[in-house]
């Protein structure tokens, strides 16, 4: 064997200078403080360290009061809320009940109008039929034509056994007929019914008042049954009579009666009178 070969060796590794340096530096901080704690333990006349004692806040909370106010006041919201929505769907169904009542008053209303319009209708139609039935019994009735002494006016016929002031009245009465109705017509060519009354009249020299409802009552009343010529015949109550003519004798009248007919001579069966007056 070689005397120069490598023989291992049974010592320890040596440990690295900086490793051994840390541990020294740590072993002497360490007896470092042992020794003033020694120190500090045996010196008699050392003062007590005095201790400080931190005091953390004491939160005072009734968290139980509070849960309970907070819960309370959620509840009055909620019933204030549902409150508030009962007001308002009343409010709507009121205003909905309102317009409803609205609508079906304003359709009553209409219907009722339409309903008196027709009965109107009917009735005007009813009188034009009645009107024209009468009318056309009366142009089938005879009439005795005679000649009149006196000057006849406008279109008709002289037929009454008159004489003297009746016969001047009923001549003139008949020599009308034929001419218009007009309301407030005093002749010659249009009259009304109280007209035509007074016009005759002026004929005999006698002045008349101009309306039906004193002409009613100007004379002596006398029975439907005993009329003479010349005879004012009046329709309603006497002294407020609507509607009058003059009796021409042989059962008939003279009269301006509506705008329809104008001035035209009927059988009394065509629309009796109420009553009469006589001046003559």
């Amino acid at each position: 064997m070689s005397h120069t070969a490598h023989i291992p060796s049974h010592r320890k590794p040596r440990r690295s200078a900086s490793k051994l340096a840390v541990r020294a530096g740590v072993a002497g901080g360490v007896l470092s403080t042992l020794a003033m704690a020694g120190t500090a333990s045996a010196s008699p006349s050392a003062e007590p360290v005095a201790e400080t004692t931190l005091e953390m806040p004491v939160l005072n909370l009734d968290l139980g009061a509070d849960v309970s106010s907070a819960v309370t006041v959620a509840a009055e919201n909620t019933r204030l809320a549902a409150v508030a929505g009962e007001l308002t769907a009343q409010e709507e169904s009121a205003r909905t009940g309102a317009a409803a009542e609205a609508k079906q008053a304003k359709e009553e209303a209409q219907k009722k109008a339409d309903a008196e319009k027709a009965e109107k209708t009917a009735k005007e139609e009813a009188v034009r039929k009645a009107e024209a039935e009468r009318s056309s019994r009366s142009s089938g009735s005879e009439r005795t034509t005679l000649k009149s002494t006196a000057a006849p006016q406008g279109t008709g016929t002289v037929s009454a056994p008159a004489t003297g002031s009746a016969a001047a009245i009923v001549n003139f009465a008949r020599a009308q007929v034929g001419k218009a109705y007009v309301m407030g017509g005093t002749g010659p060519s249009s009259f009304d019914c109280s007209g035509l009354v007074q016009a005759a009249y002026r004929q005999a020299g006698i002045s008349l008042p101009r309306m039906s409802q004193a002409q009613s009552s100007a004379g002596t009343s006398v029975s439907l049954s005993a009329l003479q010529p010349g005879d004012i015949l009046y329709w309603g109550s006497k002294g407020s009579a609507y509607h009058v003519a003059i009796y021409v004798g042989g059962g008939k009248f003279v009269g301006a009666q509506n705008p329809s007919t104008g001035i035209v001579e009927r059988n009394l069966s065509y629309d009796k009178p109420t009553g009469a007056v006589r001046l003559l």
